[in-house]
């Protein structure tokens, strides 16, 4: 059992599939929740399903209001921040030669960027707690690369390099700092690929079928607990095989 009783966690990029899945699955867990996200009628249909939940939205892109989101939400949460699992994204798709320096440097400083800073002003306030959970969504393409991807491929791989180095810098301090890379799971962005390419797409993965949410959702769950307290620097990948490291 990864009870999370007490455990004070925001979650941002709620609204979304996966985000979802985290947030229920966390409160699932007893776990005190402040999910995040831009969608408000998202937010506010989460809140309405589950006990235990904040909610507060924010755009992660708002680099300059980041340090003033992390203390609202603490204090919302009762004024202690005991993890947050950062898995808001973006995405702007195209080929190499054709991407402008405005998709590349959106997709940067959205998912990079706002991750850095999101778990900068985290770790401040886990310093006072002397202890505390990072958990950074990537994406298998950080560590295979994909087409029409340059960007949000290294976004993610920065993620994980970045990851490490705090990992490094506050293991003394009782704070861990792990990635999730997840696969190919069912979301509404896998539901527009087209169903030739999905096709290919699972046929390169071991387990023949795409990933849920859900499984996104027990590792972060694992992450989370008392039970990974000595994994600190590491990804975990969930992907079906798909890529192993």
């Amino acid at each position: 059992m990864n009870s999370l009783k007490n455990k004070s966690i925001i979650v941002t990029g709620a609204s979304g599939g996966i985000g979802n899945s985290i947030v229920k699955k966390l409160v699932e867990n007893d776990a005190n929740v402040l999910a995040s996200g831009t969608r408000v009628e998202k937010l506010e249909e989460l809140k309405s399903k589950y006990e235990n939940i904040k909610i507060l939205k924010f755009d992660i892109s708002q680099n300059d209001k980041i340090e003033e989101f992390i203390e609202n939400a603490t204090k919302e949460l009762g004024g202690t921040l005991n993890c947050i699992v950062n898995n808001a994204g973006i995405t702007k798709d195209n080929l190499s030669i054709r991407m402008s320096l405005e998709e590349w440097k959106k997709v940067i400083d959205v998912n990079l960027t706002s991750t850095f800073l999101l778990s900068k002003f985290s770790i401040k306030k886990m310093l006072k707690n002397k202890s505390g959970k990072i958990i950074n969504i990537t994406s298998i393409v950080g560590h295979t690369g994909n087409l029409g991807q340059a960007n949000y491929s290294a976004s993610k791989a920065g993620i994980v390099a970045m990851s490490k180095t705090l990992a490094i810098e506050y293991a003394k301090k009782n704070i861990n700092i792990n990635c999730i890379s997840p696969g190919f799971i069912k979301t509404a962005m896998t539901d527009k690929i087209d169903e030739k390419y999905k096709e290919i797409i699972i046929s390169k993965i071991p387990s023949a079928r795409l990933g849920e949410p859900e499984d996104i959702a027990n590792a972060v769950l694992f992450l989370a607990s008392d039970k990974s307290d000595y994994i600190n620097g590491e990804t975990l990948h969930v992907n079906g095989g798909m890529y192993m490291a």
